[in-house]
């Protein structure tokens, strides 16, 4: 069997929308994930980026459940001894409000150099608002 290579300049790559108000957050990132890599592509080569780019909006009104809320946590490190910080879903989004999702598609994206360019074809806004309405955007349903 051979590899099959993608020609890049060939391959059709469309804007999607999705939009976040009252929905799951690892639902929309799963989607927004597979969207990026292209898995649903009769193309599809694990080693190309040939995914869509996504646009998310509401990232602000995003949900989890239970109480994740209070009781999912963050953590970052400053580097020093010691300096180990964290917060909790609600701090994040009240904070950061597109972070939660931007950390959710990324762990669902490949590590490495793949995975880095990967993640750069996603927009996330926490409103409705978007400067992307020139791509012809097609809505996503989740």
């Amino acid at each position: 069997m051979k590899t099959v290579f993608a020609k890049l300049p060939e391959v059709e790559r469309k804007w999607f929308l999705i939009d976040a108000e009252g929905k799951v957050l690892g639902r929309v990132a799963a989607r927004a994930a597979s969207i990026l890599r292209g898995k649903g592509k009769v193309i599809f080569a694990p080693h190309q980026e040939l995914g869509d780019y996504v646009v998310v909006i509401n990232a602000d009104k995003i949900l989890v459940s239970g109480r994740k809320a209070q009781q999912k946590q963050y953590h970052r490190h400053t580097g020093y001894v010691g300096g180990l910080k964290s917060i909790n879903f609600e701090g994040l989004i009240a904070k950061h409000p597109s972070s939660p999702l931007e950390f959710a598609v990324k762990g669902m994206l490949p590590k490495g150099p793949l995975g880095r360019k990967l993640s750069k074809n996603i927009r996330i806004y926490s409103g409705s608002e978007h400067p992307h309405s020139a791509q012809n955007l097609q809505k996503i349903e989740l």
